[in-house]
C-alpha cells in the first residue's frame, strides 16, 4: 500500500498507545481518588477536581465511571505517589511524579529511562532545591487586578500573578493550592481553568546549545513520558519543543 500508508498506520498506533496511556493514568488516578474518601464527586472534592481534569482531557465517561466503580467494589489496589529526580544530557535536570501500585518496578522502568539515554537517578533532594514546588493556576475572563483582589479577600498568600494576552496566572506556595482554588471557584463559578495543578518551576533554566545533546535530552524525556506509571515530567531546559 505504499510508504504513505506505513506512515500513516505508524502515526495511528502511536496515537492510540497515547490514548490508551490517557486512560490508564486518569482511570487510576480517579480510582486513588475515589478510595481516598467517598467515592461520590459531590462528597468529595479531591475526586470531583479529577474527573473535571479528566473530562477537559476527552477521558471517556465509561472509563471515569469504571474506575469509581472499581474504587466502590473493594478492589484492593494500593497506588502510592512517588518522585524521581535525575540528570541527563546538557546539564539538564528532571523531576518526574509517578503513580504506581508497584514500586520496584516504576522504580527500575525510569531508571533503565534515564540511564539508556545519558542521564543518571539521583538521590531524594538532588534536584528538588533548585525547582520551586508551586500551585500554578491558568485561567481567562478577568484581569490580574481582579485575581488579585479574590486573592486579598479570601487571604491567600500568592508568590506572583502574571497576565499575558487575556490569560492570568497565579504562583503561589503549593499549601496553598486548595485555599485558592476554592476561592476563585466560589467567586468565578463558570471558570475553566487552562493549567490547575502543583508544578515544579526551576530557578535556572538553562539552555542546550549542542544539538546531539539536545537530540539525547528529548530521547529521553520522550522514554520517561512513555512509562504507563509517568504522570508528569519537570525539566531546566528552555526553548525547546519535545516532540519530533
Amino acid at each position: 500500500m505504499g510508504r504513505a500508508y506505513e506512515v500513516r498506520k505508524a502515526a495511528m498506533a502511536k496515537t492510540a498507545a497515547r490514548k490508551g496511556k490517557e486512560y490508564a493514568r486518569f482511570g487510576a488516578i480517579i480510582y486513588k481518588a475515589a478510595k481516598s474518601g467517598i467515592p461520590d464527586p459531590e462528597l468529595n472534592q479531591a475526586l470531583k477536581k479529577e474527573i473535571e481534569r479528566a473530562k477537559k482531557a476527552d477521558i471517556p465517561a465509561d472509563i471515569i465511571k469504571r474506575a469509581i466503580e472499581k474504587a466502590k467494589g473493594g478492589a484492593t489496589e494500593d497506588y502510592h505517589t512517588v518522585n524521581f529526580e535525575g540528570f541527563g544530557p546538557g546539564n539538564s535536570m528532571i523531576i518526574v511524579e509517578c503513580l504506581t501500585d508497584n514500586m520496584n518496578r516504576t522504580n527500575t522502568e525510569v531508571r533503565t529511562a534515564i540511564t539508556r539515554n545519558g542521564g543518571k537517578l539521583g538521590v531524594s533532594g538532588s534536584v528538588t532545591h533548585m525547582f520551586l514546588n508551586r500551585a500554578l493556576f491558568s485561567f481567562e475572563g478577568i484581569t490580574d487586578e481582579e485575581a488579585l483582589e479574590i486573592m486579598v479577600e479570601a487571604d491567600c498568600d500568592v508568590a506572583d500573578i502574571e497576565y499575558d494576552d487575556g490569560m492570568v496566572s497565579i504562583y503561589a506556595p503549593s499549601e496553598e493550592y486548595g485555599k485558592i482554588r476554592d476561592a476563585l471557584t466560589d467567586r468565578l463559578p463558570e471558570i475553566e481553568f487552562l493549567e490547575d495543578g502543583i508544578v515544579w518551576i526551576p530557578q535556572m533554566p538553562v539552555k542546550i546549545e549542542d544539538e546531539e545533546e539536545l537530540r539525547a535530552f528529548r530521547k529521553m524525556i520522550n522514554a520517561i513520558e512513555e512509562l504507563d506509571d509517568v504522570q508528569k515530567v519537570f525539566h531546566n531546559i528552555e526553548g525547546i519543543e519535545l516532540e519530533e
